[in-house]
């Protein structure tokens, strides 16, 4: 891999790689490199979309704000060359070593929230910097087909031609409508804040990963998203309750020193409930024995009720 990558480093980052640190594939293929000149970097690749210059700009400031996110080096720039890899744009950024994901704890929501909200309140204005859209399809019920579910971003299947499981459809179709007719202003945010981005040093966040998730959604929305999904990817890697969620953005409202109005209650949980609907939709498919959409079902109604969906 370290060849791979050798004259894309060497050309816009100066020096070669020597070493590499790790190597992890999902939606984008991420490589820890030790350069020739000493620095440890990061490197990311993936298709190309607009919005990735938008992203970019959104962790540049954030660093500069001295929010805890890896500086950004630079890209996106093409990846050149024969390899599997050949036509996907690069990132690069300064590898944050150390930091721990949060253990199981009473006050976890409480801790992630007060992040999140340290976030929002760093990030620059939607108007100053390039176009974030769109929205990943798991906060995407903005998107143009008139059925309910957004292309997926990791399966190639229409989640539309495969009805159910149970009301998951009906689930998903309530919470998009509510969601389009919010009226509410966007702010710029995070919008996969999972354990699994986040590392601590006990109480106080140490970095905050994939900047790729920056989107410009309404705060409510922004923080419902987060309170339905922090615990993903951690030590219990599994979705928030109804009470966690109820927790997680009442602390949220208290980091912020605001009150959530009617409206903005109801679309933060209209959005978790949206990621929710989506990730066992998704599950449905890819493990129908899973039991995801069996464990939605059992707070679908509370939670449709809380989102006047």
């Amino acid at each position: 891999m370290v060849g791979e990558w050798s004259t894309w480093c060497g050309k816009w980052l100066g020096s070669a790689p020597v070493e590499t640190l790790f190597e992890r594939a999902h939606l984008s293929t991420v490589v820890g490199l030790r350069l020739a000149d000493g620095r440890e970097v990061v490197v990311k690749a993936r298709p190309f979309e607009h919005r990735l210059a938008g992203c970019l700009e959104v962790q540049r400031r954030m660093h500069q704000a001295g929010f805890p996110c890896p500086e950004p080096l630079v890209g996106p720039e093409p990846l050149d060359g024969r390899g599997p890899l050949r036509g996907l744009v690069v990132t690069a950024e300064a590898l944050v070593p150390d930091g721990t994901v949060l253990p199981p704890r009473p006050d976890a929501p409480e801790l992630f929230a007060a992040a999140l909200a340290r976030l929002v309140t760093a990030a620059p204005s939607a108007a100053d910097v390039p176009s974030l859209a769109p929205s990943p399809p798991w906060n995407g019920w903005d998107h143009a087909d008139p059925r309910p579910w957004p292309w997926p971003d990791d399966m190639d299947v229409d989640l539309n031609d495969r009805p159910g499981p149970g009301r998951l459809d009906e689930t998903a179709r309530r919470v998009r409508n509510r969601l389009r007719r919010a009226a509410l202003p966007e702010v710029v945010g995070h919008g996969d804040f999972e354990s699994q981005n986040i590392r601590w040093n006990g109480d106080t966040v140490h970095v905050v990963h994939d900047w790729d998730s920056a989107v410009a959604r309404p705060e409510a929305a922004l923080a419902g998203l987060a309170a339905a999904v922090f615990p993903a990817g951690g030590p219990e890697d599994r979705p928030a309750t109804v009470a966690e969620t109820e927790r997680f953005l009442a602390g949220y409202a208290r980091a912020r020193g605001r009150h959530w109005t009617r409206e903005e209650s109801e679309v933060a949980w209209a959005a978790g409930l949206w990621v929710l609907a989506f990730n066992a939709k998704k599950a449905s498919i890819a493990q129908p024995d899973g039991g995801a959409a069996a464990r939605l079902a059992e707070e679908a109604a509370e939670r449709l009720r809380r989102a006047d969906a």
